[in-house]
This record gives structure tokens, sequence and C-alpha cells, in this order.
């Protein structure tokens, strides 16, 4: 999960959508009723020059509340404005044939956005409908955006307030390095005990009566 976390970081979001993300004002998310099983993530934005929606949602149906798996996804179509997509960039390409006085052709193709989490991937009616390399390509394409969906859902929402304030991204580093005094102190504790034990056994040190063991720490 920590890494799904990460790469919602540094892969997801692009410096062209830091400027619309600035309009983000909250994240919920609603758990599916009634016979459907999953859960639906709303991102609340102010009025903002990029597009028209106000909430953009994403929503994971699943097999079962216990069994992670996907049956189905759905993401809200993004009203952009006038030359606002994000999700798409435009750039000029010299015609191969026309000379050089040729004008050059505008051109767009699809580029890398945080805003793509909204256009998932399509789940076929029928499993036959694809090969086995592209079934699999599918495959780790729902479970890679069902891992991000989840940290946005355990992660991300509970400590919403962290993350508003820029305290939620050393959180774990810190943590990590807790992690790390208390390993390499538990090793200094051991050797020093390897080299009291040597040194009892050849008559070097003294031995206390009663001596007990080192009580293991909780973890």
């Amino acid at each position: 999960m920590r890494d799904a976390k990460n790469r919602w970081h540094t892969s997801q979001i692009k410096e062209q959508d830091q400027e619309a993300l600035s309009y983000l004002e909250d994240v919920t998310c609603d758990v599916l009723e009634g016979e459907e099983h999953g859960f639906r993530l709303n991102f609340h934005f102010r009025e903002n020059p990029y597009f028209e929606n106000t909430v953009l949602s994403k929503t994971y149906r699943m097999a079962d509340d216990e069994e992670p798996m996907v049956e189905g996804l759905e993401g809200t179509e993004i009203l952009w404005k006038p030359n606002q997509c994000l999700t798409m960039k435009t750039y000029k390409k010299k015609p191969k044939r026309g000379g050089p006085n040729a004008k050059p052709v505008k051109k767009t193709e699809p580029c890398e956005s945080f805003f793509n989490f909204f256009s998932p991937p399509e789940i076929p009616d029928a499993a036959d409908e694809l090969d086995e390399e592209e079934a699999e390509q599918l495959q780790g394409a729902l479970e890679e955006d069902y891992e991000v969906g989840s940290v946005v859902r355990d992660k991300l929402i509970p400590q919403a307030v962290l993350w508003y304030t820029g305290q939620a991204q050393g959180y774990d580093s810190d943590y990590e390095e807790d992690e790390d005094e208390d390993f390499s102190g538990e090793e200094d504790d051991d050797d020093d005990d390897d080299s009291k034990g040597s040194e009892d056994e050849d008559g070097d040190g003294p031995k206390e009566k009663g001596e007990k063991p080192p009580e293991c720490k909780e973890q």
C-alpha cells in the first residue's frame, strides 16, 4: 500500500495538474448500498478555470465486500473548458511533404495526468473478447487502479487534515526512522549481551545472582 501511495504522488500528479488541484476542497467516500458492493470516491472542487464540474467521482463496483475483486469502474466525464484539457497535449508538427513553406499542422495526443484517474479501463461484457495477453494487462490495470483507490479511501481521507497541512508526507518517513532506530538499538543490546556472556564463560567478568534475561520489547 505504501508503494501505491508513493505512485499517487510521483506518477499520477503531473506538473500541469498542480494548479487545477489547488481548487480541490474535499475528498469524501460513499459506501454503495443495497445489492451493490463497493465504494465511490468524490473529489469536490470549487469553481475553477479548467472544468465545469464541481464534483469528480470514481466508483468501484466489487464482487462482494470481503473479496477485493473489481467488477466495474466508473468515472465522471470531465467537462473541460476551452483549451484547458489536461489529459491531452497539443503540439505543432511540420508535414513531411509540402516544402519548407508548408504550415505546421496541429496535433493532439493523450498525455499522463492525474485526471486520467476518472477515465478507468473498460471491462468488456464477455471475457472471450480478450486474448490471454490482453486479459493479463486488463487485470493488472484493474488491480493497480483498485490499489490507488484503496489508498485514497483508507489513507488520504482519514488523514485529510494532515495532508492539508502538509504533515502527512513526513508521517511515514518518521515512522520508518523510528523503526530503524529501534531495530538498531536491539542489535546493540544483543551485542552487549553476547560480550557479557563470553566474559562470564571465561571467568573474566562477575556473575550476578538472580540476573534476569532482558525483556522483549513489544513491537
